[in-house]
């Protein structure tokens, strides 16, 4: 049976995949949903939810609330009548959205939670720097690195660091940033104007703690829009960098393969669990790290997006999510809840086409 009443809470970044994926998942474990967007993305939501209720789903079991978080989604939250909560966003928010469901009294109130990741790709000397470029600019700097998937550390062996980035400096020259609606750009806006002020300060940090390696050209619209053109800095310390940086902002740190175990164990300690990615041509060295990593997917000589939903389930554990994987097996039963009825058919004088169960 449905659980009742669900909060829906989306974010900007996939406004109809993820939004629709949410309010479709409540609506067919049995539940009613409001549904709350980002307050950047409201119009494609209204358009979504119309198109539901065309389609037939009652205008009573999905409502639309759009709104900021602080009011819509924090009086959404605190209320008693909600009895789950569907989350993807930051791991901040999450934390929020969790200490609210805990103070409120009345039944314990699951969360679904699919938040960021500090996700890291390794690449060994195994690998073929041609299609690690590839994949670390698909990985890194595609949707303007506006993807929870998204690479934003990448780890080189030192053997091939210098190739690898000479390389990968070129493949970044090549790329354009502009009007997404032309066919020669390649890396369109950030989401808003705080968003750009939040990278650039985060570059600023870089640029005194770490090395430029390089940084794209920002186009003819950067003036007049929300244009930040992709990075590339080499840190010291991996240490450095100790959050989610939601840009195409890309950090690289080269690494001794006789001490792969302290890579992998740094990149633990973040206690992120979202996405992995490994660029390698040796089983034992791929069958390791995999063994290690409490990642929710890993991605091995391929990008790390683009994850198809019925195919490869997507979500992560740790400070990344609480888990089941949207498009996976499972996910449709944390919507629901289990009622068993056990029959005495003696007492009904054993015939059991006398009982009816809904």
């Amino acid at each position: 049976r449905g659980r009742g009443v669900f909060a829906c809470i989306s974010p900007w970044n996939f406004p109809l995949a993820i939004f629709t994926g949410q309010v479709t998942a409540a609506l067919a474990a049995g539940n009613t949903v409001l549904a709350k967007p980002a307050e950047q993305t409201p119009l494609i939501a209204a358009a979504a939810v119309d198109i539901l209720h065309r389609a037939g789903v009652p205008d009573d079991a999905l409502h639309l609330l759009p709104g900021n978080g602080e009011t819509v989604g924090a009086a959404l939250v605190g209320s008693p009548d909600i009895d789950g909560v569907a989350f993807t966003g930051s791991v901040e928010v999450a934390r929020t959205i969790a200490r609210a469901l805990a103070a409120t009294d009345g039944p314990i109130v699951p969360l679904i939670a699919e938040t960021g990741g500090l996700n890291a790709m390794i690449v060994d000397s195994s690998a073929l720097t041609e299609q690690v470029v590839t994949d670390v600019i698909s990985s890194a700097f595609l949707s303007a690195g506006q993807r929870c998937s998204a690479l934003r550390i990448l780890y080189v062996q030192d053997d091939i660091a210098d190739r690898t980035l000479e390389m990968l400096v070129g493949a970044m020259s090549e790329l354009r940033v502009g009007d997404p609606a032309r066919i020669e750009t390649d890396i369109g806006p950030v989401i808003d104007r705080q968003a750009c002020e939040t990278l650039a300060a985060h570059c600023a940090r870089m640029e005194k703690q770490a090395t430029l390696l390089y940084r794209c050209d920002p186009g003819p619209l950067a003036e007049t829009g929300t244009f930040f053109p992709p990075h590339l800095f080499e840190l010291p310390d991996p240490a450095l960098l100790d959050r989610e940086v939601f840009g195409p902002v890309l950090h690289v740190v080269r690494y001794d393969d006789r001490k792969l175990d302290s890579v992998l164990d740094r990149i633990r300690r973040s206690r992120y669990g979202l996405t992995l990615g490994i660029h390698s041509r040796i089983g034992a060295t791929i069958d390791r790290i995999v063994a290690r990593m409490p990642v929710g997917n890993v991605y091995v000589n391929r990008s790390m997006i683009g994850a198809v939903v019925g195919v490869q389930p997507f979500g992560g554990e740790g400070l990344s999510g609480t888990g089941p994987k949207a498009g996976g097996p499972h996910y449709l039963q944390r919507f629901a809840v289990e009622r068993v009825v056990s029959v005495n058919t003696v007492a009904t004088g054993g015939n059991a086409t006398l009982m009816s169960l809904e």
